[in-house]
Order: C-alpha cells, then structure tokens, then sequence
C-alpha cells in the first residue's frame, strides 16, 4: 500500500502562482510514474500533467505553457508549478503515484482562483 499525500493549494488571485506538492510513501525510486488531475464543481476529473517513467511530460492543453510538472525520483515527491492562474483553474487537485501496476491517488487539495 502507497499513502499519497497533496499539499499547497489554496486562495490565489487569477495571475498568480502556487506551487503543488505530492508526497509518495513507500522505497525510494519505488514511484515510476505521478501525475496530476484536476476535479471543479460539476465536471468530470480530467488530467492536468503527467511525468513518466523517463521523465517525458504530459499535459492538458488548457494549462500548456503555465503548468510545469516536477518530480524527485529519490525522495518519491512530485510538484505541480503552476503560474498565470485563471478563475477557471479552481477546481481541487489530486495527485496520482504509480508503483509496479498500481496507482495510488491522495485525498486532494483545493486550489481556488478569485476574479
């Protein structure tokens, strides 16, 4: 079993940054893959960025160009910058860890972006 733990989110005003943390338990360099996923109010869960097992990078058009997806392979951590925030970026965020076949997803983080 992985515990997969968020942190960072919070009230931003739209043009702003906040930095996304995710936290993996288990052996170091035991995670291979984590991504982010995005859930607003009414809307389905979609992704927002993933890194993989060779560090290529994955992400959702809408956030091309503002979102950077980082991770530590020795520590099992990941990071979501995440800069020029919409109002349409508020949504909670969760993280995703894979070890061997499974995925592991945390408890989520909110992130919301004020007008």
């Amino acid at each position: 079993q992985v515990e997969v733990v968020e942190s960072g989110g919070g009230l931003v005003q739209a043009g702003g940054s906040l930095r996304l943390s995710c936290a993996a338990s288990g052996r170091p360099f035991s995670i291979t893959e984590m991504a982010w996923l995005r859930q607003a109010p009414g809307q389905q869960r979609e992704l927002v960025a993933r890194i993989g097992p060779g560090g290529s990078t994955d992400y959702a058009e809408s956030v091309k160009g503002r979102f950077t997806i980082s991770r530590d392979l020795r520590k099992n951590l990941a990071y979501l910058q995440m800069n020029s925030l919409k109002p349409e970026d508020t949504a909670v965020y969760y993280c995703k860890a894979r070890y061997g076949s499974t995925f592991y997803q945390g408890q989520g983080t909110q992130v919301t972006v004020s007008s």
